[in-house]
């Protein structure tokens, strides 16, 4: 599945930005989405995932509540809305194939790393 990212810019600190995931190749019933940014030289950081097999969302502590994730299987997209975002949010953003968030055994979420595929990547820039 080839996956192209879109929907950054620059928006202010509290505004809102919705970023978009399209997938071509395949349906993308069934399979876990991860959105992750990563900095250049940066470890890739997790933000949100939708598990395709039941529709479970995860969320990174830092953006609960004001992140949502969700699909579109007959367009083959997964969107990114992003609310009262702060410039802490600053980074390239990808949309990937991966596994689905799990719990390690003290409860901890563990966020993928390691993806089939991802895109090129979108820029979101939010200015203090």
């Amino acid at each position: 599945v080839q996956l192209v990212e879109s929907g950054g810019g620059l928006v202010q600190a509290g505004g809102s930005l919705r970023l978009s995931c399209a997938a071509s190749g395949c349906t993308i019933d069934g399979l876990a989405i991860v959105w992750f940014r990563q900095a250049t030289g940066e470890e890739r950081a997790g933000i949100a995932c939708i598990d395709g097999s039941d529709g479970s969302t995860y969320y990174a502590s830092s953006v609960k509540g004001r992140f949502t994730i969700s699909s579109d299987i007959a367009i083959k997209t997964v969107s990114l809305q992003m609310n009262s975002m702060k410039p802490e949010a600053t980074d390239v953003y990808y949309c990937g194939v991966g596994v689905t968030v799990v719990d390690d055994a003290r409860g901890t979420p563990i966020w993928p790393t390691d993806f089939a595929s991802w895109g090129q990547g979108t820029q979101v820039t939010v200015s203090s």
